[in-house]
Order: C-alpha cells, then structure tokens, then sequence
C-alpha cells in the first residue's frame, strides 16, 4: 500500500502570486480528485509532485522517497499525463511506446515489444498500433498517454485536467480506463471539471486560491449540504439583488434564464424550493460564496 505524504507545501511565483500556501494531504492508493477552478494552483502541485518544478518550502514524500529532494528516484516510479500530452509527428502508437519504455529503461527488445504489446491492448488501440499518432483523435491521444504513464509499474500516477476537450463518448471511454488503472496505485486526477471527480474518486480535495478548501469524500461533502440547497428561475436583471439578498452557490443558463442555487441553513421561502445537492453544489459552495457566476 503506497502512501503520499504532502505537508505544508509552498510556493510564490516571481509575480507574486501565491500558487501553493501550505498545501497538506494524505493519500493512498486509488482514485483521489483534486478539483478546483483554472488558476488555483493544481497544476503547480502536479508539477511540484511530478518533480518539474520545485517548491519554496515543505515537504512531500512517497513511502520512503523524498521527492523534493530524490527527483531521480521519484521518476522511477512516476507515471505522468501532463494536460498537453505532445507527441512526434510521424511516429506509430508503437514506436512512441517503445521509444518511451527506451527511455525508462527497458532495454531488452523482446521484454520492451511484449509490454508495448500489452499496453496497446489496455488502452484498446492495439489495432491501431502503426498509424500515426498525430492522426489521432483527442481521446485515442490521451489513451496513448495513459499508455506511456503505466510504463515501468508506476506506485503514483498523475493525470492533469485528462478529460478537457474529449466528447462524451470519449471521456466515458477514459473514465473506465482510469477506472481500471486506479486499483492498485495511487492516481490523482487534476481537473476542473466535475463530473470526472464524481464518475471516479471515492476522496477528493477542493483547491482555490493555492489552499485546500475541503478535503475528504465526495458523498460526505455532499451529506454536508443536505437540506441547505434551493433553486429558483430568476431575470438577468434581478441576479445582483439576489446575490445580495442570498448566499448563491452558483447559477447557469436554462432556456435563456437563470436558474440560481443558494445556500440557507433555513427555507428562504420567496418561491426558493429545495434540492437534492449534488457535487458542482459542494464544488461551488467551496470556492464561491456571495458573488454571482454570470
């Protein structure tokens, strides 16, 4: 069972943005989300963890490797899909594969053609295994890209924000994928999107701002808000008197209006009827509290 350990992790970029303030988790093997809206820091603590970048102060260790200050040996047991997964033109699935496995060590040519074998049929692209790489769709590319992270059996695999830009077909596809990977390693899925954290993890942490703002199970935060979640369909015009009024959580356009959900520990009454509460309410609650998402 591998464990990661991250305490108080830091880091302020040169233009003073603070991307990690004392970033603290504990994770174990499986699926873990870490969710959070564009610019709150999660690709910095990918990068940090992936050892692309170092951090101001803190620590992070995996079992018994330092990663701030063991980059080599972390490698050895680091997969990673970076949210751009570039890729060589003209170059084959398999030849991609097998350069990569190259440079992971796998030196012997039958060893290394076996696992590229069975890494194109785990990711379902044996078949596509000599077309080019750069012809792919964007789910056959990120496949390709979970194919290289499981080279040379990873204890951690990070995979930043995988699902952007995949339709729905695709990204059901790659949730099964992940699904399948996250049994026996630690995976963390960075992502803004909601539906990947509630499709896949059973514990999460919400990132805003450089900070954890909630770290535990998705159904526990759910179980947070219960009987605290109403909607009502409002006017355009009416969203700032409301948001002054009321704690919204978030509001999104159905029909051409907005439909609003607040937070109340009490019926607002006011034609407000009360919801079941769902992820993106937990997801919102968190990082926007009294302002309007228009």
């Amino acid at each position: 069972m591998g464990i990661l350990k991250i305490n108080n992790l830091s880091k302020t970029y040169s233009n003073g943005v603070k991307a990690l303030d004392n970033v603290t988790l504990e994770l174990e093997n499986g699926m873990f989300g870490l969710l959070g809206p564009n610019g709150a820091g999660k690709s910095t603590l990918m990068r940090t963890l992936a050892t692309l970048q170092e951090a101001d102060s803190g620590t992070a260790t995996l079992d018994d490797i330092d990663i701030l200050n063991q980059p080599a040996e972390l490698r050895k047991v680091l997969g990673y899909l970076p949210q751009e997964f570039g890729v060589y033109p003209r170059i084959t699935a398999e030849q991609l594969l097998s350069h990569l496995a190259i440079l992971k060590g796998i030196s012997n040519s039958s060893e290394r053609k076996e696992l590229v074998n069975y890494l194109l049929n785990k990711v379902n692209l044996y078949d596509k295994r000599n077309k080019s790489v750069k012809g792919f769709s964007g789910g056959m590319k990120q496949r390709v890209g979970i194919a290289q992270a499981l080279i040379g059996n990873p204890k951690l695999i990070i995979v930043d924000e995988p699902t952007a830009g995949l339709d729905p077909g695709e990204r059901n596809r790659f949730y099964n994928l992940l699904a399948d990977v996250g049994k026996d390693v630690i995976v963390i899925l960075s992502t803004h999107i909601v539906d990947d954290v509630r499709e896949l993890c059973t514990k999460m942490a919400i990132m805003n701002f450089g900070q954890i703002v909630y770290h535990g199970s998705p159904s526990d935060a759910i179980e947070e808000l219960n009987s605290k979640v109403y909607q009502k369909m409002v006017d355009r015009s009416e969203l700032e008197q409301y948001a002054s009024d009321y704690k919204i959580i978030s509001n999104k356009m159905v029909g051409g209006q907005p439909l609003i959900h607040v937070y109340s520990d009490e019926h607002p009454q006011n034609g407000f009827k009360q919801v079941t509460p769902n992820l993106e309410d937990v997801f919102f609650s968190k990082i926007n509290t009294n302002s309007v998402l228009v």
